[in-house]
């Protein structure tokens, strides 16, 4: 599917490309090369479009469509979609630490004493 709409991408593209390369500008003809282009509008004549303007503004909703489309496809992607390998993290199990043996200090108490049956 990403495959499709990226041609359909590349080709809007070029559409794009190619039919603004061929329309000539609003007040291109042989007046305007030499400074009597002025028109009477700041953004030139409004009128009717023609065909080859209409063709150009289908191939770029087209090429803003596909561009949304591969975009969200790009950041949608199961698993991981990225090109780079991702580090491999080595995990150690950690031991918990062993204390060392504790030794109990021996208590000298005189016979008979009553501290001597406690147990500790």
């Amino acid at each position: 599917m990403e495959n499709l709409v990226t041609i359909i991408h590349i080709l809007a593209a070029a559409g794009v490309i190619g039919l603004v390369l061929l329309q000539h500008g609003k007040g291109a003809d042989m007046g305007a090369a030499f400074g009597s282009g002025a028109s009477g509008s700041l953004f030139g004549v409004s009128g009717s479009s023609n065909f080859m303007s209409k063709a150009t503004a289908i191939c770029v909703a087209i090429f803003f469509a596909t561009s949304l489309t591969l975009a969200y496809m790009a950041s949608h992607r199961v698993g991981n979609g990225s090109v780079v390998k991702a580090p491999e993290v080595k995990t150690e199990v950690k031991q918990p630490a062993t204390k060392p043996a504790e030794t109990k200090p021996v208590e000298t108490t005189p016979a008979g004493n009553a501290a001597k049956d406690i147990p500790n």
